[in-house]
């Protein structure tokens, strides 16, 4: 196999947990009167602190907001997307490293090892909201997971399902392979090198066919 390596996302391509995000984040806009059109998209691949800075600056806002968001995630699930243990294995048994990049925060992470005290098994490295200073759409988490697995970024292939991490991914000079399991085909469409519905039925040589032209 050549070198080449695997950079994922974590909502909406590993775990299917994004439309419980959406309809968190939506509510929280709505509490908020948050003006913001699609709040929950808007938001999409940007850490707490983020978006607790960006629209809820109060001090007490930004309590509340960050003491719901903690019970929200210490009472959701983390349901694995079909088809991705499989496709994890087959990477593994083809010796191809791989890494997620998430902008979830560590104490979300715990959580998720918890759940599925394998999960972190598959990835050689895990970049988290903490190991960043740029959020998606910049491409600082793929650089660095590139790096962290001892790979160049044109050759990794990563795989995003929003509109932020795929624009970081392309910046980050891989070739994106786009999921249709957040946002319609047709708002993805041309933005990554190549879409899909999810993992199920999909392998490495499907990935290997895909190219930047």
């Amino acid at each position: 196999m050549r070198n080449i390596g695997v950079l994922f996302d974590l909502d909406g391509v590993l775990i299917d947990s994004e439309r419980l995000y959406s309809e968190f984040y939506d509510n929280i806009a709505e509490l908020y009167d948050i003006k913001e059109e699609k709040f929950s998209l808007a938001i999409k691949g940007t850490t707490i602190e983020q978006i607790l800075s960006r629209y809820f600056p109060e001090p007490e806002a930004s309590a509340d907001v960050l003491r719901r968001i903690n019970e929200f995630e210490a009472n959701m699930r983390y349901p694995i997307c079909d088809g991705v243990i499989g496709f994890l294995e087959a990477l593994r048994a083809a010796g191809i490293p791989c890494a997620v990049v998430t902008s979830s925060s560590d104490n979300k992470m715990q959580r998720l090892y918890a759940q599925l005290p394998h999960f972190a098994d598959y990835f050689d490295a895990i970049i988290t909201g903490a190991d960043v200073t740029r959020s998606k759409p910049d491409p600082q988490g793929y650089m660095l997971a590139a790096e962290r697995i001892g790979r160049r970024p044109a050759d990794c292939y990563v795989f995003e399902d929003s509109l932020s991490g795929i624009e970081a991914g392309v910046a980050s000079g891989a070739v994106v392979i786009g999921l249709t399991t957040t946002l319609p085909e047709e708002r993805l469409k041309g933005k990554a090198h190549k879409l899909i519905d999810g993992f199920a039925g999909f392998g490495i040589d499907d990935m290997l066919s895909v190219t930047r032209d």
